[in-house]
């Protein structure tokens, strides 16, 4: 996979969709849904950044972010929940390894829509656009130890837990162990019973 595929397809960020969710890009009018979760401790607690201190900072962000999608250097979508017509949280591309053909993704969602199976609704629409679309061999997710919400997410995907990277990354100033779960184009094709080559 090249880069120029990654900037040329997301400098377009295509909008996703399931039954229940739209993911599409984040935008300037998200500010008070996006700043509703992204405030709170119980959110940022295993997270590598810090919550937004106001909507001020929020919309700021959300603002640089304009930037990031036009040049296809944002891989990111907000997660829109239908039934309530509101932001939710965000799902999509962390990082590309493109020499593998691998990426990496992430997530966060409002608490108050936690236990819904929102993350692994959007999580596998997200994977299905990576191996489908982007042709990816290996999509992987990282979560810091003590948060088994976030790999049982991954888990319900099809995701395989790997193992533990011992203090291998620095967070708020401390080193910290490192879950890690992956699924390979081959796995995804054998669960979802369709070809996608």
């Amino acid at each position: 996979m090249k880069k120029e595929k990654i900037y040329r397809v997301f400098s377009h960020l295509p909008e996703l969709t399931t039954e229940r969710l739209t993911l599409r890009r984040m935008m300037v009018a998200d500010t008070e849904d996006m700043y509703e979760y992204a405030c709170r401790l119980d959110v940022t607690k295993y997270l590598v950044w810090y919550p937004h201190p106001d909507r001020d900072y929020t919309r700021e962000y959300l603002q640089y972010l304009g930037g990031r999608y036009a040049a296809g250097m944002f891989y990111d979508w907000a997660v829109i929940y239908e039934p309530d017509c509101k932001m939710v949280g965000t799902c999509g591309f962390t990082s590309f390894n493109c020499s593998s053909d691998s990426a990496e993704v992430g997530y966060v969602l409002n608490p108050e829509y936690w236990g819904k199976g929102i993350a692994t609704e959007a999580l596998t629409r997200v994977l299905e656009f990576g191996f489908d679309q982007l042709k990816l061999h290996r999509i992987e997710a990282k979560f810091i130890k003590e948060n088994e919400r976030s790999r049982r997410v991954m888990e319900k995907v099809g995701m395989t837990f790997e193992g533990v990277m011992r203090e291998a990354m620095l967070v708020k100033g401390k080193h910290l162990d490192i879950g890690i779960c992956s699924i390979l184009r081959s796995e995804w094709k054998d669960k979802n019973k369709k070809v996608i080559d």
